[in-house]
């Protein structure tokens, strides 16, 4: 903790805002970066308070990275069960993702792996050959290649 202050906001639109805040100072010991958290709990300690921030920043980048990956800024539904429907979905596809990331063992992205399988989505291949990115295996059924052809 670089600080831990009570103050009290002024000026024009300070009357939103009428009890006493509690300023917390933070430096992050892996990046370095300052941060300052305002917050009206005075019943926790800093470094509590600023664990939950920085586990809150996490869970904000969690969806961010949905939004951006899983195509879900609009929602299909308007109803409560539609949404939740479309969020679970999605969380589903980012903790298999995560799994095959964690299995293959290969260092790729997230976002790669979403986009090999997005790119081979109807090719029928070995998911660790394809992250490997291992060249297709000749078709050797004479069934497969007559529907390859059709």
């Amino acid at each position: 903790m670089t600080s831990d202050q009570t103050i009290q906001l002024t000026g024009v639109k300070a009357e939103r805002c009428t009890g006493a805040l509690r300023r917390i100072g933070y430096r992050d010991p892996e990046t370095g970066k300052h941060y300052v958290f305002l917050t009206n709990n005075f019943h926790l300690s800093s470094r509590t308070i600023t664990a939950i921030y920085k586990e809150r920043w996490q869970i904000e980048l969690f969806f961010k990275w949905i939004k951006q990956n899983l195509k879900i800024k609009t929602f299909l539904g308007t109803s409560r069960n539609a949404v939740l429907t479309q969020i679970w979905v999605a969380m589903c596809l980012y903790l298999l993702l995560a799994y095959i990331r964690f299995m293959s063992k290969l260092g790729l992205g997230m976002q790669q792996i979403l986009r090999l399988l997005q790119l081979n989505l109807f090719e029928r291949r070995d998911l660790m050959a394809l992250l490997r990115g291992d060249p297709p295996q000749p078709i050797t059924s004479p069934l497969q290649a007559r529907l390859q052809f059709a």
